[in-house]
């Protein structure tokens, strides 16, 4: 039997391509980092963790399943239910939510050291992940868009940046802070200076945060983020 056609991602409406923004960046934007096929993908191992199938069908969950690593553990993150792949089990579930921007952050103030982060400063930016654990980051997780941070002290302090991609809308993601540098407002205006950058191209932020942490809902809140859709997390791992 032949399968259908898939739309093109950019053709798909908004609501489609964020309630599945996995799968979506993977088959989209971010295909370049991707590994696996039409059915099911996940972002190449030194970049993330997330994998995402393109739908419920018998045939993508297998297709997912063929991703799993031997060692090792994949994230999931959508708003339907999620359904384990076969030999999957789930080490871990948690609620999330995603929310919009619903307002220009043009006239945010901005911090006179903000600077961008790339290639040089990834083992930096590692080291501050691993430390106030924003989410998984890995050594290239930096590659998945532009990334800015505030440096003092001779030491990064804080940093933000982008992550997951699907046709009009970027993902705001990474935003942490060094515990000696907490209480000056960084978080604030590193989550701005990368909204800002995501409007100059066009494009709508969205972020995602646990449904537990009501500090960080409350200060994307006070940037102009509103809650769009409750989303459900697994991190899954082969049977033993």
């Amino acid at each position: 039997m032949t399968m259908a056609a898939s739309p093109p991602p950019d053709s798909l409406p908004a609501e489609q391509l964020l309630n599945r923004p996995v799968w979506h960046s993977l088959s989209g934007p971010q295909q370049d980092l991707a590994l696996g096929d039409a059915l099911a993908r996940r972002y190449r191992p030194e970049i993330h963790l997330f994998a995402a199938a393109a739908d419920d069908s018998p045939e993508a969950l297998n297709a997912l399943s063929r991703l799993l690593p031997a060692r090792g553990s994949l994230y999931l993150l959508q708003v339907p239910a999620l359904r384990l792949p076969p030999g999957a089990v789930a080490l871990k579930t948690a609620q999330g939510v995603q929310m919009l921007a619903t307002r220009s952050l043009a006239d945010e103030p901005t911090h006179p050291d903000i600077q961008p982060l790339g290639d040089a400063d990834a083992a930096e930016m590692l080291a501050l992940a691993e430390l106030t654990q924003p989410g998984p980051f890995l050594a290239q997780t930096h590659r998945m868009g532009r990334f800015l941070g505030v440096r003092l002290q001779g030491r990064l302090a804080a940093m933000a940046g982008e992550r997951m991609h699907v046709a009009g809308h970027t993902e705001v993601s990474g935003v942490c802070t060094h515990p000696d540098f907490r209480g000056l407002g960084l978080a604030r205006r590193l989550s701005a200076a990368v909204a800002r950058q995501i409007e100059a191209r066009g494009e709508r932020p969205f972020l995602h945060a646990w449904r537990s942490n009501e500090a960080a809902i409350a200060l994307y809140e006070s940037l102009g983020f509103q809650w769009r859709s409750d989303v459900q997390v697994a991190v899954i791992a082969r049977a033993s």
